[in-house]
């Protein structure tokens, strides 16, 4: 708006400096060039009063994960490579590890779910969306903090190996390897 009243007020400038030329003067126009810059002058006064702030991270992923209007299942299965429920099963092995009470200042604050939900984002992403920058846009966190993350889910999950993770049978392995390699869905079974 402010753009728009500015070319307003320039446009209005121009005209004056017409009229002025032309010794033809109208009252009302006047009036209205006034109005004009009185308008601009109190939007640019109030133009930084009203402003958000540059950087604000949102909590976008507990609507993805709880919210099925902000992301259907579909898109959350292609954006996380697993549907909420074996997430939230997922969430419920490693919630309670060492690494994510290990965490110091203000990334203790980031529960688990988070962790494991940056952490599939990262594992399902490739190309330009596998980076830090656009992971943390998306989840509403820094890119350091994504990092960071993607280091303690993996860190959480790994522990887990000999006891929940197994490979797929002879049939699952056939089954996955005629689809797409990068939509790997069903390759990791919990138990």
């Amino acid at each position: 708006m402010l753009k728009e009243l500015e070319a307003v007020a320039k446009s209005c400038t121009i005209k004056a400096y017409l009229h002025f030329y032309l010794n033809a003067e109208d009252g009302f126009e006047d009036d209205l060039d006034h109005y004009v810059s009185v308008k601009l002058f109190a939007l640019k006064a109030s133009h930084y009063a009203f402003r958000v702030p540059y950087r604000t991270w949102g909590s976008d992923w507990e609507r993805m994960l709880y919210d099925g209007t902000y992301m259907t299942d579909d898109e959350f299965l292609s954006n996380f490579q697993m549907d909420r429920e074996c997430i939230q099963q997922l969430n419920k092995m490693v919630e309670y590890d060492e690494v994510f009470k290990k965490c110091w200042g203000k990334r203790s604050k980031m529960p688990s779910m988070l962790h494991i939900m940056v952490f599939l984002k990262y594992l399902g992403s490739y190309g330009n969306e596998a980076s830090l920058q656009k992971i943390g846009r998306a989840m509403g966190i820094s890119k350091g903090a994504v990092n960071e993350c993607v280091m303690h889910a993996s860190s959480a999950i790994l522990k887990l190996q000999k006891q929940e993770i197994m490979w797929p049978d002879v049939e699952e392995r056939k089954r996955i390897s005629g689809g797409s390699v990068m939509l790997m869905v069903f390759c990791i079974v919990l138990d």
